[in-house]
């Protein structure tokens, strides 16, 4: 099999790219690089971006709603008024990522690593965060969770 660039597969539709990610699940797709990718305003509403290398990738305005990010690395991952809503985040890492006024309606954070991430205006209505690192995450001016916090790690 020849290598396939990540990247370019995932720029052709998210179509595309999940159905790759299933051909390969074994092999090139379990842990995909998309490390420092330029993905503004992409649309991966649905897009299986599991245990995906996208630390500081450009997301920025892209529609990740529904999208499966779950132990996802987004490490200083710019983010800002992305629209994450109903996304699974479980067990991401997320330090340093910038989340300012994106949309985290519904999100799964549970176990996720926010440490130093920035959430100001970010809305997290309805967000889950059991067990989530959110040791210095700044949540200025974020909308609140609406959904009950447990066992967070501070």
């Amino acid at each position: 099999m020849t290598h396939q660039n990540p990247l370019e597969i995932l720029l052709r539709g998210k179509a595309q790219w999940n159905a790759w990610r299933l051909t390969y699940s074994d092999v090139q797709a379990f842990e995909p690089d998309l490390h420092g990718a330029e993905l503004r305003g992409a649309d991966l509403h649905g897009a299986d971006l599991r245990r995906a290398d996208l630390t500081e990738a450009n997301l920025e305005d892209a529609d990740l709603r529904e999208a499966d990010l779950r132990e996802a690395d987004l490490r200083h991952t710019n983010l800002k008024n992305a629209n994450l809503s109903d996304a699974d985040l479980t067990k991401a890492r997320m330090n340093g990522a910038d989340a300012r006024s994106a949309l985290f309606c519904r999100v799964n954070l549970n176990g996720a690593d926010l440490s130093n991430a920035d959430f100001r205006g970010a809305d997290l209505d309805g967000a889950t965060t059991k067990k989530a690192i959110l040791e210095t995450a700044r949540f200025d001016d974020a909308q609140p969770f609406s959904a009950k916090v447990s066992e967070v790690t501070r």
